[in-house]
């Protein structure tokens, strides 16, 4: 069994919630909120949970770091009884974690593309503006394209 650490999920807080401004404090205690449900486990029950800390944890899940699952069990009476669970996905914690620890943030291969281009190639596709008071658009420097 994975576990994950108390400074792997506010790190993993970080990367997420504390992009939308939560302070390092808050993120320390919702940390450590967030672990006193779950401790050495992998899941918790949804029937311990209040309304309020069922909104955090709709919060963590579209946040990525948490899942949930339902298991559906016949009764005696022949009543189907559902339970929910909460599923801390440590896996996500680790990589987000890992990718602060080597500070080296998750690249979008999309946006990497322009990355990749040398300076000749900006150089050759750059925008030069006419004379000014030309009421006529710019035009690349270079259009042998």
């Amino acid at each position: 069994m994975t576990v994950v650490t108390m400074q792997q999920v506010e790190s993993a807080l970080k990367k997420t919630v504390g992009k939308k401004g939560m302070s390092d404090e808050e993120i320390k205690n919702l940390a450590d909120y967030l672990m006193s449900f779950f401790g050495y486990t992998d899941e918790v029950i949804d029937n311990r949970l209040t309304a309020e800390d069922r909104d955090v944890f709709y919060m963590l899940e579209e946040e990525g770091l948490l899942t949930s699952t339902q298991e559906e069990v016949l009764l005696k009476k022949g009543k189907l009884w559902r339970i929910h669970y909460w599923i801390l996905k440590k896996d996500q914690i680790i990589r987000l974690a890992k990718s602060d620890e080597e500070g080296v943030e998750a690249r979008d291969e999309a946006a990497d593309v322009y990355g990749q281009l040398s300076d000749e190639e900006w150089a050759r596709h750059k925008i030069v503006p006419e004379a000014q008071g030309s009421d006529k658009q710019p035009k690349p420097s270079d259009e042998t394209n």
